[in-house]
Order: structure tokens, then C-alpha cells, then sequence
């Protein structure tokens, strides 16, 4: 059989250049239908629905992240033989879209009041079909290997029918009802707004001090608010039961000033006798501890403030907006000598719109709701009982916080874009809920619900209303329960509870995943929140851009620990860059050097040490990086793969690989199957997580079809060989201190010396000499050799004869410098730590810092005089 092969480099350009090839690449995956799922054939089913991304949005680092791990687990299942799908689809974000929609009309100066329902939700569609959706050209960037033939909408009309089906369910099953309760309102989208889209900002705001009651009739107390215009809507005020400054009072009434109105003082638990004057203002119409204060004490509720955030209490201040009002009432009450100490500053909490970002109003509203105690039971049960895991199992106390006092959830929005409630009221205070093949009611009088479905109502059916359901679809028999849901743990309340509420009713006991695992926060390099207003916001596309999606793709993968936030700087994006750059060059030198997968290995006998080490160290790689995916520890398997690329392939393998094949023969054709095996495994094990780079390499290396269908590799035990781990540990530790030292004498990395070695035997490595040499450019003894340095290294003794390699003059100035700036070193930090005082009042950490410095002086000075006595006499 011939040594040399031609080399098949001509399809592989002398660098990667990504943004030339990933484009087309990935659209001839699409093309070649390597993401389209058959529910009709016998493989093991792996499925995945994505987090919807708002129609509005772009792609952020924190989509980048999270669509990166879900991929990482798709491509490994895909490659493992699974039948993946992975359905991508938009959330249609109701309120997002409503304050898109809404600028763009006030800017051509009208409303959606103006254009009336039906106009507003044409022109918001056509929004979507002009602007809506960047998001998921943006996908198609990052790699994601989505079942585009599956894409789904949340208001398309198959989804749109999954939310009728279930609301009517619900409903008849007296699961669903309208009740007013304490809601956040928007004053400037006059709507409900969920928790998940409120921001909560330290706002500084004034507490003023107010005198309730009367001096002459004994019942004067004082209570403390930021917000004084809701006292038109006082209904009583509340004093701890065991407070005895105020025993006195309770179950009297006290005039409410401005107004006039008698209202009680009641004893209640929630009070904080402790914080201000102990009795405060009770407003259950406007704040939502004093609605359940209302509540168990049956105070009336009324409001004063109308939808726009105006004052409707009658009166002087009627007709006022809220902020308005604020020092209208503060000047009234002063006026009447009722401010009994000076406003003063007062940081407080204060939740505003994310959207609109205008302050959020608490009110009392009449509204829909979904009643969620036994849907909540059975959510928490789900996960009790082991039907779904939750990873990392540390979060699953997170969400039983959450799911076992979950409070009824408020379901309806004002708004116009979104699914409208199915719901039609009569003439006659009739109500009837409309399923989704029923006609509703005709006749005059009848109309429908004005408001919307909160958005979480629709993205909490997403599991199994885009594979078809209420239809009993094939792709609902194949790929539900869908196998893993990969989400932020900011959102396991917001949508994975819901999702579970949901499937486990809709599905009849079966639950929307079997897995949830939790990833943290995208930060920046510091650790801090990313956002605009902090400035250190990235576009992950600019990345992309500059370095190329893998590279984007392998810096998140490396900081994906589960359930932990994640760090990220430009500059270990350029590392990764870096890395595909390594990986890109090696594999070049492999196929130059007619590195090839045609042959199978030879048996670990007809091996070379080398060979057989590189093997074994990709056998154990191989059963790391599956343990690490099976337990969502992208970041080990990265660091793994990182480490066995660079290290122990590119730094080692592939420098050990060129005596071989230089001698050409026998060893040399072993040599390229051992690259060409070697480099096929370990492609096939980055694909998942940099699949561009991977694919253009693989498919040079084996001509196959493409990476992305290519079998995952299994680990082959017989491969395991620790006694060639232990030869290559002994050959790496004398190459690698021979290096150091050669570098610590001034010779130049190419400058060959000549050396004798002595001690290989009893080191193992007898048979590795050619090697050692090759790699440290040592040369075989002269007859005259005379060595005039040594060093020893495992057993292993090398001298060298250095006489006119270097100028020793000039080094030995050069130590002596170097020695002298350690004995400063080392004397200032022995005089630091002898001073009693400096140990006594320092900090702990600043002591031991010196005491570092004085070791690492004595170090040095062991060092450089070994190096001093290791040079030849001049």
C-alpha cells in the first residue's frame, strides 16, 4: 500500500472565512430537508418547542444563548438517531405590538380609538406581515436547525381554535370566571398589564403625614403615604391588634378629612405596629395589601380614579390627573392645618410599564380569571411524583414557592390585538361562552367581550397547540410530551407554570415536557445585568458579524453551567474565533499530510505509544461530553472538547505527528488514519455546538453527505490505554521542562544544541527519543561533546552543551538584574511582615498578599540562581 496520498485541501480556502459560508450552508441544510421530522417513522422521538420570540422582536444575547443550547441538544439527538423536531414559531406580544402600532398612528395623528376595532387589528396585521418576524431570519444566522415546515403563530387559526377549545373548557368546568379584583393597570395603555410586564425602579418620592380624625372627639391619629390622592378613597384605617397606643380607637370611626366621611379604624394582622406611627390609610380600590385588608374586614371599595388615571371622586380635585391631583391634595390638607410633619424624601418600590414605561396604577377592575388551585396542585404534583424533572433539581423549591401559592390568574387585557374573549352577553344580563364550532348568539343586544386573552394565556398552550391539538394530530400522538424545555429561570413561573396548568388539564394528566432545564442570565464580563441604560448591552449579530456564529455560539456554550447566570465579553468571543481557527489549521496540516477515515484503525498493537494515547484520551473524551449533555452541563462538555482540541490535538498530536510522517513508510500511513479517525471524531463531537466550521472540515475530510446526518460517535473502551497515557504523561513533562528551560537560557526556539539523555529507560520513554529530540531541537552528542548545563525531569538527566549558543556575557548581566530586583522583592516584603503594627491593623487579605509576595521572591531567587549556575563559565 502507498505512503503518500494527494492532498484534499482544494475545497478548503487558507482561512475560515464564515461570513463567506454559513449563509448557503445553512440553507442547504434546509434545502436537503436534514430539520424536517417524519411523525410517521419507527425512531425514538426527540422534541422541542421553542420559547416563542415576541413578533416584535430581534435577536438578543439572551435568545442567542438559549437557542444555542437547544440547538446543542437537537444536532447531538439528530446525530444520535433520533426523529427531532424542533418547532419554531412567534408569539403575536399583544401589548409589544399595541405600543408599536399605537406610536405609529399617533405619529400620523390619530388612534386606535379613532379607527374603530376592526380598522386598528387590520393595520396591525399588516404591521406584522411588513416588520414582524426579523427574529426568525436571525435564527437561520445563529444555526438553528428548527422544522421550518412546522413554523407556528400564536394567532394563526389553528392556534387561534386551541385557544377557543380550552377557554370554553375551562369555563364550563366553572374554572374561568369574571370577578373584580385588584389588577396593575396601565393608564396609558388603559389595559391590564401581567407581572412578568412590570418593572419595579427605586423611585424617590415624598411621605407626607396626615392627621385623621379629630383633637376634641379623642380619635386624632396619624398615617404616613406617598400617594395622598387615594385618600378620597379611604374606607377605613388599620392598627395592629396589639398595639395599645390605638386599643382605644378600634371599631370607632374617625372623620376622613377633605372629604368628611366617617370611616372605622379596624385591627388587623398585616399592620407593622413598628414602621411609621403603626396605623395606616386603607384605600382597597387602589392598593392591593389594603384590597385584602377590605376584604377580611367587608370595607366598601370605591374608586377615584377612571381608567386614564383621572380623579372622579366629586369634589374640587374631580377631573385631575393623579400626578395633578398629588400636590392639589397635599395644598388642601396643609391648608387645614392637616400635615403634621414635613414631607421628606422617601425611596420606595414603584412598578412602572415595560412597555409604555408610565407608572402602573393598582385598581380595582372587573375582570377575567382563571381559577388555579387545583390546575396549581396538579402542576406541583407533576414534579413531586417525577413525571417532569426540573434542572438543576436545586430550582425545583423556586417553583414550588410559586406553584403552591399561586393566586388566581387575571386572563383578560383591553386591548385589541390578541385573541378576543369567546364570550357574548345578552340583553337580558345574559352571558354564554362560545366554543370554537358553536354560532354565537344572535339577535338584537348581543355583544361579544371587548377585551383580549392575556398573551401567556395563548403562549401556555404553545406544547401541544402547535402539533395540532384539540385534533388528535400525528405529529400530537409522536412528539408529545415533547422531551426537554430549555428557558431562563426568570420566566419558570411566568410561561412554565403555565404551560404545565395547561397541558396536564388539556392533555388529560400528561405533561407538556418531561424535562425543564433552567439556564441562567446572559451579563457582561463583570457579572453586571446587560441593558442599554447601563450601556454594556452587545447585539449578538455585531459578533456574528465580526467572528462568525460558531464563534458566538462555543463562548456561550462554555459559560452555560445550569441554572447559573452567564458573563460574556467581545473578547472571549475572539477566543473562540481563535479556537475555530486552531481547529481549521490543524485539520488543513491532517489533509495536507493525506489524513483519511478510508481505512479502518489498526489494532492498538500495531501502534505507536503516541497514537494509542491520542485514542485513548478521545475514547474518555467521548464519555465525558455524553455525561456532560445528559446532564446539561454544556459548559463541561465545551471546556472538554476546548481542551482536547487545543491541548492534546493541535499542541501535542499534531507537532508528534510530523516525525512520522516525515520518515514516511508504515508508521506514516498509520499516522494519517490516526489523524483522519481521530479528526472525524472529534468534528462529529463540536458539531452540536459549532456546526459551520465542523461541516465544511468533516465533509472535506470523509467526503460524506454532511455532519449534520453523520452518526454520533460512541466510546470504544478497548481504546482505553492508561500505560500510553503514562508514557505520553513522561515524554509531555520532559519535552515540556526542557522547552522552559531552553527558554529560560536565551536560546531561540529554532536554535538546535546538541544534548545527551540519559535516564529514558527507567523513565519508559526509551523509544520515544526521536521524539523528545524532534521537539525540543536537541541534537545528538559530538564526539567532542563537552555539556556545560544540565537539568533533570523524571528521571531523566539532559545535559547540553550551550558553548557559543548564547552570549553568555550578556545573560549572565541580564540574571544577575533579575536576581537583584527578587532580593528588593524579598527584602521589602520580610520588612512588611515584620512589623507588627502592619500585621495587627491590616486586613486579613492585604497580610496574606504580602506573604504571596515573599514566596514568590523566594521563588524567583531559587530560580534565577539555579539558572546563574546552570550557565557555562565564560
Amino acid at each position: 500500500m502507498t505512503d503518500t496520498l494527494p492532498p484534499r485541501t482544494a475545497d478548503l480556502p487558507a482561512q475560515w472565512n464564515p461570513g463567506e459560508v454559513e449563509a448557503g450552508m445553512y440553507q442547504r441544510w434546509v434545502e436537503a430537508g436534514y430539520f424536517t421530522a417524519d411523525a410517521s417513522s419507527d425512531r425514538p422521538a426527540f422534541s422541542n418547542v421553542i420559547p416563542p420570540p415576541n413578533v416584535t422582536g430581534s435577536l438578543h444575547i439572551g435568545h442567542a444563548f438559549e437557542h444555542t443550547l437547544i440547538d446543542i441538544l437537537v444536532r447531538r439527538r439528530r446525530m444520535q438517531g433520533y426523529e427531532t423536531l424542533w418547532l419554531p414559531g412567534m408569539d403575536h406580544a399583544s401589548i409589544a405590538v399595541h405600543a408599536l402600532v399605537e406610536r405609529a398612528l399617533a405619529a400620523e395623528g390619530t388612534s386606535r380609538r379613532e379607527m374603530g376595532r376592526e380598522a386598528f387589528v387590520e393595520r396591525t396585521w399588516q404591521w406584522k406581515a411588513e416588520h414582524g418576524g426579523a427574529i426568525l431570519a436571525q435564527m437561520r444566522r445563529l444555526g438553528d436547525s428548527v422544522d421550518w415546515s412546522r413554523e407556528r403563530f400564536t394567532m394563526d387559526e389553528g392556534l387561534s381554535r386551541a385557544v377557543v377549545t380550552i377557554f370554553k373548557r375551562l369555563y364550563d368546568d366553572g374554572l374561568i370566571y369574571r370577578a373584580e379584583r385588584m389588577v396593575n393597570w396601565s393608564p396609558e395603555l388603559r389595559s391590564v398589564l401581567s407581572d412578568v410586564e412590570v418593572e419595579h425602579r427605586e423611585v424617590e418620592g415624598e411621605l407626607v403625614s396626615i392627621k385623621y380624625g379629630s383633637d376634641d372627639a379623642g380619635t386624632s391619629l396619624v398615617v404616613a403615604t406617598t400617594r395622598v390622592e387615594t385618600m378620597l378613597g379611604d374606607t377605613a384605617v388599620a392598627v395592629h391588634p396589639d398595639d395599645e397606643r390605638y386599643k382605644h380607637l378600634v371599631g370607632r370611626e374617625i372623620e376622613l378629612p377633605l372629604v368628611g366621611r366617617m370611616i372605622p379604624v379596624v385591627a388587623d394582622d398585616h399592620v407593622d405596629p413598628s414602621f411609621g406611627t403603626g396605623a395606616v390609610k386603607v384605600t382597597p380600590a387602589h392598593d392591593p395589601n389594603d384590597f385584602e385588608i377590605g376584604r377580611r374586614h367587608e370595607l366598601p371599595s370605591l374608586t377615584i380614579l377612571d381608567e386614564r388615571g383621572v380623579v372622579t371622586a366629586p369634589g374640587p380635585f374631580q377631573g385631575l390627573d393623579r400626578f395633578e391631583a398629588r400636590p392639589a391634595v397635599v395644598a388642601a390638607l396643609l391648608e387645614q392645618g392637616r400635615i403634621v410633619a414635613e414631607k421628606r424624601p422617601y425611596v420606595h418600590s414603584v412598578g412602572h410599564c415595560s412597555r409604555c414605561r408610565t407608572t402602573v396604577e393598582p385598581r380595582l377592575s372587573l375582570q377575567w380569571f382563571v381559577r388555579v388551585e387545583s390546575l396549581a396542585k396538579a402542576a406541583g404534583d407533576a414534579v413531586r411524583e417525577g413525571k417532569v424533572a426540573i434542572h438543576p433539581p436545586s430550582l425545583e423549591g423556586r417553583y414550588f414557592a410559586w406553584v403552591d401559592d399561586m393566586h388566581d390568574w387575571c386572563i383578560s387585557r383591553q386591548l385589541w390585538w390578541g385573541h378576543r374573549i369567546p364570550v357574548w352577553y345578552g340583553p337580558s344580563g345574559e352571558t354564554v361562552c362560545v366554543g370554537p364550532d358553536e354560532q354565537p348568539p344572535a339577535g338584537e343586544g348581543w355583544v361579544q367581550d371587548n377585551d383580549v386573552l392575556d398573551t401567556w394565556f395563548s403562549s401556555g398552550l404553545w406544547p401541544f397547540s402547535t402539533l395540532g391539538w384539540p385534533d388528535e394530530t400525528a405529529d400530537l400522538r409522536r412528539f408529545y410530551p415533547t422531551s426537554v424545555l430549555v428557558t431562563g429561570y426568570d420566566i419558570l413561573f411566568f410561561w412554565v407554570a403555565r404551560m404545565m396548568l395547561f397541558g396536564l388539564y388539556a392533555m388529560d394528566g400528561r405533561q407538556p415536557f418531561d424535562v425543564v432545564a433552567l439556564h441562567g442570565m446572559v451579563r457582561d464580563k463583570h457579572g453586571k445585568k446587560m441593558s442599554k441604560s447601563f450601556g454594556n448591552a452587545v447585539d449578538p449579530l455585531d459578533w456574528m458579524d465580526a467572528y462568525g456564529s460558531d464563534a458566538l455560539r462555543f463562548t456561550l456554550a462554555r459559560g452555560a453551567n445550569p441554572g447559573t447566570d452567564v458573563p460574556i465579553g467581545e473578547e472571549w468571543v475572539q477566543g473562540s474565533r481563535n479556537f475555530c481557527n486552531k481547529l481549521w489549521n490543524a485539520a488543513r496540516f491532517a489533509l495536507i499530510n493525506g489524513a483519511t477515515t478510508a481505512e479502518p484503525l489498526p489494532p492498538a498493537e500495531e501502534l505507536s505509544a503516541v497514537d494509542r494515547w491520542l485514542l485513548s484520551r478521545l475514547s474518555a473524551l467521548v464519555a465525558d461530553v455524553d455525561a456532560d449533555y445528559e446532564q446539561f452541563e454544556f459548559a463541561k462538555a465545551a471546556e472538554s472538547l476546548y481542551h482536547f482540541v487545543w491541548d492534546d490535538f493541535c499542541d501535542w498530536y499534531v507537532e508528534l505527528a510530523k516525525v512520522p510522517l516525515a520518515a514516511g513508510g508504515e508508521s506514516a500511513r498509520r499516522t494519517r488514519l490516526v489523524l483522519g479517525h481521530a479528526l472525524d471524531t472529534v468534528l462529529r463531537l463540536l458539531h452540536p455546538v459549532v456546526p459551520f466550521v465542523t461541516e465544511a472540515l468533516w465533509t472535506s475530510l470523509t467526503h460524506g453527505e454532511s455532519v449534520v446526518i453523520a452518526s454520533w460517535p460512541e466510546t470504544d473502551p478497548t481504546r482505553l490505554d492508561p500505560a500510553a497515557e503514562a508514557e505520553f504523561a513522561a515524554l509531555r513533562d520532559v519535552v515540556t521542562e526542557v522547552r522552559r528551560f531552553r527558554s529560560e537560557q536565551g536560546l531561540r526556539p529554532s536554535q538546535r544544541v546538541g544534548a545527551r539523555l540519559a535516564g529514558l529507560d527507567a523513565a519508559g520513554i526509551a523509544a520515544q527519543e526521536p521524539l523528545v529530540r524532534s521537539l525540543t531541537r536537541l541534537e545528538a552528542p559530538a564526539e567532542e561533546f563537552a555539556p556545560t548545563a544540565s537539568l533533570s525531569v523524571r528521571g531523566v538527566r539532559v545535559e547540553l552543551d550551550l558553548s557559543g549558543a548564547i552570549d553568555v556575557g550578556a545573560e549572565r548581566a541580564r540574571l544577575r538584574k533579575d536576581l537583584a530586583a527578587a532580593e528588593k522583592e524579598l527584602q521589602a516584603a520580610t520588612a512588611k511582615l515584620a512589623n507588627t503594627a502592619f500585621i495587627a491593623k491590616a486586613p486579613e487579605p492585604v497580610v496574606a498578599k504580602v506573604r504571596g509576595r515573599l514566596t514568590a521572591a523566594e521563588a524567583d531567587m531559587e530560580r534565577i540562581s539555579g539558572q546563574l549556575d546552570a550557565l557555562p563559565a565564560s
